[in-house]
């Protein structure tokens, strides 16, 4: 049986329950809109702003979420350097349990259904054999935009937390974590990354109160004249000792000087503390988008799983 109606933090919480129990089976069939961390950070960051435009669908089997679908519908974004972008199509995150597959028809179904008469997307697992044909069977296609050199498909890497490599920062940079910091310093860490963003201190009180949030593995880079030059935010999924990273960026006026490798470094030392032994990172997989990618290779990962986006015009049904 499946139930309509907006996301809340407690389908979030469902949502992640249901993706560490993927995790444990199926690994390869999740992306980054599906992982533990990747459900958090997105909710978190944007429930407050954009939650109005999101309608969610549940699937249970008796007492557990067995499928599910989050769209995000056509809306206007304020960013922080006074733009406005216009979001004029539709966008499903969604995931189904393996061992109920069939249920994709009906996801897609649903998703047909609320964003009718819109531009459609969505990111399937490539190696979701059974579900790329059904996506296909109903009208989506290859995204050639997505697809393109410069294109926006993401790819979801992985590496285990033995022999990482100490951190060395420059003179005069030291780490901090969110706690240490505070409010203020974490969301000037990541605006410096991001600009222009939607992102702002609301967004993140919505990421500190969403499951799995801890501000000892929020992990910031302070300069010497004390700007938050770099951060990252890791999310422990407990039950598969797994830890995710998401996001991680870097201040423009201080890449290039090592930072980046140091935060990943020390973090993944953190979240082996914190008893993890495996960790994960998304990012662009697209041959123009070789520099996080290469800053992610360079500390031990690799390739785990990529999706393969889909796209459905307007016109169809």
């Amino acid at each position: 049986m499946g139930t309509s109606e907006l996301m809340t933090a407690a389908d979030v919480r469902l949502m992640q329950g249901m993706a560490q129990r993927v995790v444990a089976t199926s690994p390869e069939l999740v992306n980054a809109d599906a992982s533990f961390g990747g459900l958090a950070w997105n909710w978190g960051k944007g429930h407050a702003g954009d939650g109005a435009s999101w309608p969610r669908r549940l699937w249970f089997s008796g007492e557990d979420l067995v499928a599910w679908g989050w769209a995000q519908l056509p809306r206007q974004v304020k960013r922080n350097d006074g733009s406005v972008k216009d979001i004029t199509g539709a966008y499903l995150a969604y995931q189904v349990h393996p061992g109920h597959a069939g249920l994709v028809d009906e996801v897609i179904d649903w998703y047909d259904t609320t964003a009718a008469g819109l531009e459609r997307t969505v990111l399937p697992s490539a190696a979701d054999e059974s579900g790329l044909a059904r996506w296909a069977a109903h009208g989506y296609e290859p995204d050639p935009d997505a697809l393109g050199d410069t294109g926006s498909w993401t790819q979801l890497n992985e590496r285990d937390l033995v022999d990482v490599e100490q951190p060395v920062l420059p003179a005069g940079f030291r780490f901090r974590t969110a706690d240490e910091a505070g409010p203020e310093a974490a969301v000037q860490a990541h605006l410096h990354a991001w600009t222009p963003t939607a992102y702002s201190a609301e967004s993140y009180q919505g990421v500190r109160e969403t499951a799995g949030y801890r501000g000892d593995l929020h992990i910031l880079v302070e300069a010497p004249d004390g700007t938050m030059a770099s951060s990252t935010i890791m999310w422990l999924d407990e039950v598969n000792k797994t830890a995710e990273f998401e996001p991680v960026g870097t201040h423009p006026g201080y890449r290039r000087r090592g930072l980046g490798r140091a935060l990943l470094l020390h973090s993944m030392q953190l979240a082996r503390a914190a008893g993890a032994t495996h960790m994960t990172v998304a990012c662009l997989g697209a041959p123009g988008h070789p520099k996080a990618r290469g800053l992610y290779y360079s500390v031990g990962f690799r390739e785990m799983s990529r999706d393969a986006p889909l796209i459905k015009a307007k016109t169809a049904r």
